[in-house]
């Protein structure tokens, strides 16, 4: 039966963040995952999770200015030290609250730019984050996007350049974030991929397509998907990242037989 964390960013997406949880746990979610909370102090987001029996299972880094356009620091060379200020603003909200999984961004290519600088910058970015989270038995992520439709320009799309950047770090916890939707987009194959890099899986998201809306909605099976990831022995959390077409809770009798009956 897969575990199911609600993406607070997008799911109870009009309540405050705290009452987010309070909502993610009364559908039955035991663990919830989110892009950014930095705004809300840490000791407060441990205290309602402690409270309500939630696990935190993966946050963002900052990164950057996300209104101006900004996707992450982490491969952009020249503000590194933009990066080390984020990671350890990450690293000390995830201590407080129990996170294990801190996502870095990649950010976007400018046109004319030098990828294979940016490349270079975001693998010792990442060998960096992943030596100062080590001794918490914090997982760094790396999750390619799409670029054709969600984020043009994006560093690294799919399974491959995600791969590549991931050897090349050659850290035990740095991981790859497998998410559906991206993947459905970039490359198919979602089963086969997805068995092929389980040792490199640290987390999967989910999201139909197209639309980026709750399972059921667009192409792809994900009934039978959980159930492949089970019989291949994926024993992570599944991260609900979708937009729901209206009210959250009413399109949530798609995870009805996961969470127990409560959604």
């Amino acid at each position: 039966m897969p575990r199911l964390a609600a993406n607070l960013t997008l799911l109870f997406s009009d309540l405050p963040f705290l009452e987010r949880l309070d909502a993610a746990a009364a559908a039955g979610f035991k663990g919830v995952e989110w892009m950014f909370s930095y705004d809300t102090p840490a000791d407060q987001v441990r205290d309602r999770l402690d409270r309500l029996g939630l696990t935190p299972v993966l946050i963002n880094l900052p990164a950057g200015d996300w209104a101006g356009g900004d996707r992450g620091l982490a491969g952009v060379p020249d503000r590194i030290d933009e990066q080390r200020a984020a990671l350890d603003q990450a690293l000390t909200y995830a201590r407080t609250i129990g996170c294990r999984k801190l996502h870095a961004m990649a950010g976007v290519v400018p046109k004319d730019a030098d990828r294979e600088r940016h490349i270079d910058t975001f693998v010792s970015n990442l060998r960096e984050a992943a030596d100062a989270a080590a001794g918490d038995g914090i997982d760094i992520m790396v999750e390619p996007l799409n670029r054709s439709v969600d984020v043009p320009g994006y560093l690294i799309a799919g399974s491959v350049e995600g791969m590549e950047v991931i050897e090349r770090v050659d850290r035990p916890n740095v991981r790859l974030q497998y998410d559906v939707y991206h993947m459905q987009i970039v490359e198919g194959d979602l089963a086969r991929t997805i068995e092929r890099l389980l040792p490199h899986i640290g987390h999967i998201q989910i999201a139909d397509n197209p639309g980026r809306n709750e399972p059921g909605t667009g192409e792809i099976n994900h009934p039978w998907l959980f159930d492949r990831l089970e019989a291949i022995g994926y024993d992570g959390w599944i991260g609900c990242e979708y937009r729901p077409r209206g009210a959250t809770l009413d399109g949530l009798g798609w995870a009805t037989r996961y969470l127990g009956g409560l959604a």
